[in-house]
């Protein structure tokens, strides 16, 4: 199946991409490889998800963040190469989780994108990836995701 097909199957719609609001751009390429930007957690409803997880913000509703800002790179993904079925694979990904100093859940929390880019590509969906925990990510977000993939 395609995969703009396993979204609708999920009930996934992509948003459009946003225009950054630094100087930087949200994909760039070198060869068959697109290095995509960091990109934050929106939801459904178009909000920006605050908080500090392991503090004011759950393991569950983080790894739904993480889902979001899944999303989010999908529609990157989408915008740069015109369809979803030119990505040949998901490479590497690597999130950024800012909550208390203590957590060491964020293999968790990052599953949310991971499981979404499996459901969506299939096995070239599974990637190297890390997950880091952070102090603070600007505007308050709880996480940050950039990602690199293949095209064909």
């Amino acid at each position: 199946m395609r995969a703009e097909g396993r979204l609708a199957e999920l009930g996934i719609a992509l948003p459009p991409v946003h225009t950054p609001s630094a100087n930087y751009i949200q994909a760039c390429s070198s060869g068959l490889l697109i290095f995509l930007a960091g990109n934050d957690p929106i939801g459904p409803d178009g909000k920006l998800a605050r908080g500090v997880v392991g503090a004011d913000v759950s393991v569950p509703a983080a790894r739904d963040h993480a889902k979001f800002t899944g999303i989010q790179l999908l529609a990157v993904m989408k915008h740069r190469l015109g369809d979803l079925d030119r990505v040949a694979r998901v490479v590497k990904v690597f999130g950024m989780v800012r909550a208390v100093p203590d957590f060491a859940d964020h293999e968790t929390v990052m599953d949310g994108c991971s499981d979404l880019f499996v459901q969506v590509f299939g096995a070239a969906g599974r990637h190297a990836r890390t997950a880091i925990g952070l102090p603070g990510l600007y505007s308050g977000m709880t996480i940050e995701i950039e990602a690199v993939i293949e095209s064909r």
